[in-house]
């Protein structure tokens, strides 16, 4: 059944006499929404369905932001008072690992109980004149949308408005690799505490924060593996409470736990392509979930309430008005569940960070979904985040990007990187005056190491005919005159070659003239580890003989011999982005039958053939690197377990560090996109497999680099746009952390710039006294 006000009708927004709106679900979303639609406009008739009984509330404290608390202030002040007067404040975050506590101020949390805001809503809605009913199953969302002008699915992560309408909302709903329960003590913490257990089945955690006088919210967590390894899933609810108020008696203080029909459970990530259809809308947990560990589902719900009923007073048909509303909350929505994704996913991987000194940990614990940054937390305390740079080797008054890094014989005196980006200006191979801008701007610039693009070790290795190689002497020639450049203009600067083979995906147009389009005329033979093009319309490769890869190791090794000789400082090997050697390694793109195919061990043996031929030629003082693609972002594909796997066996073979980079490897790719994207998986492979490893994706704030490096997420930060945008980028950096000391160093002939030029006069004399300031008897008349 198709419901009224179908997608594309001009359906009249619901502000008109006797209107009617239909809310499926008494949470606090849907009773916010109720309440500020009726508060708006009165005459309308609104209904609230809920399936439980007035108090009936699972979990137990509820958190709010001072931004949403703001938000309501405005909408609703009566609400906003009756709230005011139950919160619970507190600033405080306590971090226990491994019997040592860490506090670090200045966050401002407010919360009450869950009953307790219930109550006010509900108060709150029926001096409105909304009609409440309780223990009462909706009507079939078909049929309320035929009898209502509007409805509101406020229904939960089990929404069966959603389930009705699934082949509309497309939702997409991912169960995570936790179990956790919420719980409850009677004592109020004196901070939000995190207490790590350390136990014979695995790590569990205790999330806990007041949320009244008398009484606490506690949420335990852990692995399914470790949840049944400890016996768990045999315990029922009484059991369970008991082995949990155990295991945590530090943190409890020996009392007991309670709950009110507590279960374990998986935490569920919603998430729908629409969010409304005809007149029906989702809100709160039906649209979307995030996890639990940044206290935000009830937050995302009051925040879609007000939104919605925002819009719905501000257009003028209810199609434009929910338009409208998807449109304002999806990229909030976005940015949350980023967020909350790599909350949740830092605590499914908690055992990786165990070994990390308890200051440190708590300063990664602190930052783990990317919100609260090294910058923000020194605003908020000051004197924890110094001792957690201390503790990491900080000297007073550097920030954690400016601490020197060796690897091998070669030391960086700062942790910045500038990414290899092709540039596709060098003419048959050959770098020009263009590379030499380029890259000794960059070098000028104040980052540790300066990479190239991929330098390409054959003429038919080449991506497009405007890509660099060292397939001749003469290139060698022609790249020592640019790294003579970066050691004698910018001294302490290290520049780096990175060595590849374009495989399938060469004998394309420069980037600006049809990124990964063949050539029109002029084409080159492509080789690949198997005969598969890059996407439709692009070439087939002839799949490598054995004979062949055994030309192409020598194109390395060549290639090598070279690059140390032009004095490049660092060669990283280039294994990603669905080049020649990543072909070899991923599933997707490997599909021989020979030794070089099947097991990721086989998958590994070119690219580690080439790798150690490429380490016996390149001097031994000189650290070498490789890039690999961690995952494909596509089914099938290299997975992040496998880039742990990929990780340690180039260490293994002398590998210094690990470039991680992500996806390029098949067209039909999906990334998730969004800010540091990528630096999970850097995060993974240095914390799992126990090497150094570079960060990139999507690295654009000082902030960042300072707070990855700082967590131990990563040794370096590679960053490739934001060097397009700013080559000085380093020693801006630098100028707005006011730091002067070795870790930069401003070229003699720029230090006068290392300041910000002032843009208008600042010294004037400000106004003390205007006219509006004086009594009316004594304003001056007119031209006195």
């Amino acid at each position: 059944m198709t419901p009224s006000g179908a997608r594309g009708t001009a359906r009249p927004a619901p502000t008109a006499p006797h209107l009617s709106v239909a809310v499926v679900g008494g949470g606090p979303g849907g009773l916010y929404a109720a309440a500020l639609l009726k508060r708006l406009d009165p005459s309308r008739n609104i209904t609230v369905w809920e399936r439980n009984a007035p108090h009936d509330t699972f979990g137990f404290g509820v958190v709010l932001s001072d931004e949403t608390l703001g938000g309501i202030e405005h909408a609703d002040p009566e609400v906003y008072t009756a709230l005011k007067a139950e919160f619970v404040r507190w600033d405080d975050i306590d971090i226990v690992h491994r019997n040592t506590r860490h506090t670090s101020g200045g966050h401002g949390f407010a919360a009450l109980g869950r009953r307790r805001l219930l109550e006010i809503l509900h108060h709150r809605c029926r001096s409105l004149g909304v009609e409440l009913r309780f223990r009462a199953e909706a009507p079939d969302p078909a049929r309320l949308a035929e009898t209502h002008d509007l409805v509101i699915a406020a229904d939960g992560v089990h929404s069966t408005t959603r389930t009705a309408f699934a082949d509309v909302f497309r939702p997409h709903i991912t169960a995570h690799r936790c179990r956790y329960i919420w719980l409850a003590a009677d004592f109020p913490f004196d901070a939000f505490r995190f207490e790590i257990a350390e136990t014979e089945h695995g790590v569990m955690q205790l999330h806990g924060y007041p949320f009244s006088a008398d009484a606490s919210t506690v949420i335990v967590e852990m692995r399914e593996e470790v949840w049944r390894a400890a016996g768990f899933d045999e315990l029922d609810e009484a059991e369970s409470l008991e082995r949990c108020a155990k295991i945590f008696a530090d943190a409890l203080g020996g009392r007991p736990l309670r709950s009110n029909n507590s279960a374990w459970t998986t935490f569920r990530t919603v998430v729908n392509e629409r969010w409304s259809h005809g007149n029906v809308v989702l809100l709160g947990d039906a649209a979307h979930t995030a996890h639990f560990s940044i206290g935000s589902g009830t937050k995302l719900a009051v925040e879609d309430a007000l939104a919605l009923a925002a819009c719905l007073s501000e257009q003028p048909t209810l199609t434009d008005a929910l338009d409208a509303y998807e449109t304002e909350r999806r990229p909030v929505v976005a940015s949350t569940q980023r967020a909350a994704r790599a909350s949740l996913e830092w605590f499914e991987n908690l055992a990786l960070y165990l070994r990390q000194p308890p200051r440190q940990f708590a300063f990664n614990l602190l930052t783990r979904s990317r919100r609260v940054t090294h910058d923000n937390l020194r605003l908020r305390d000051a004197r924890f985040t110094e001792a957690v740079e201390r503790g990491f080797g900080c000297p007073p008054g550097t920030p954690p990007m400016f601490t020197p890094f060796r690897l091998r014989g070669l030391t960086l005196r700062n942790r910045v990187v500038v990414s290899p980006m092709d540039m596709y200006s060098a003419a048959d191979g050959l770098p020009g005056d263009f590379h030499l801008v380029h890259l000794g701007a960059r070098a000028l610039g104040g980052a540790g190491l300066v990479m190239t693009e991929m330098v390409c070790v054959s003429p038919e290795g080449r991506i497009t005919p405007g890509c660099a190689g060292l397939w001749s002497g003469r290139q060698a020639e022609a790249w020592r005159r640019i790294t003579d450049f970066v050691h004698t203009r910018a001294p302490g600067t290290a520049i780096g070659v990175q060595l590849g083979h374009s495989g399938r995906k060469g004998s394309t147009k420069l980037m600006w003239e049809g990124m990964d389009e063949p050539l029109d005329e002029g084409n080159w033979p492509l080789v690949a580890a198997s005969p598969l093009p890059y996407r439709p319309g692009s070439r087939t490769p002839r799949e490598l003989s054995r004979a062949q890869l055994t030309d192409l190791r020598e194109q390395f090794t060549a290639a090598a011999v070279r690059a140390a000789r032009a004095g490049f400082d660092l060669l990283e090997l280039h294994c990603a982005h669905g080049y020649l050697l990543s072909g070899f390694l991923s599933p997707l793109t490997n599909r021989r039958t020979d030794a070089y195919g099947g097991s990721l061990e086989k998958r590994l043996r070119f690219p580690l053939e080439v790798f150690d031929a490429v380490r016996a030629v390149w001097p031994e003082d000189r650290p070498m690197t490789v890039r690999i693609s961690a995952t494909d972002w596509a089914e099938g594909g290299t997975t992040a377990q496998d880039a742990v796997a990929i990780a340690r066996a180039f260490a293994d073979h002398g590998a210094d560090a690990i470039d991680v980079s992500t996806g390029q490897v098949v067209a039909d790719e999906e990334p998730e996109f969004g800010r540091s994207y990528q630096t999970p998986f850097a995060d993974r492979v240095r914390n799992e497999a126990r090497v150094p490893v570079i960060a990139v994706g999507a690295i654009s704030s000082w902030d960042d680099v300072n707070s990855l490096i700082l967590a131990g997420r990563t040794d370096l930060c590679a960053l490739a746009r934001p060097h397009l945008y700013d080559p000085h980028w380093t020693l801006h950096a630098a100028a707005e952390q006011g730091y002067e000391g070795p870790g930069v160093v401003w070229p003699p002939q720029y230090r006068a710039g290392s300041r910000p030029p002032r843009t208008g006069r600042t010294d004037a004399p400000k106004p003390r006294l205007t006219l509006s300031d004086l009594p009316l008897a004594e304003t001056p008349a007119p031209g006195s």
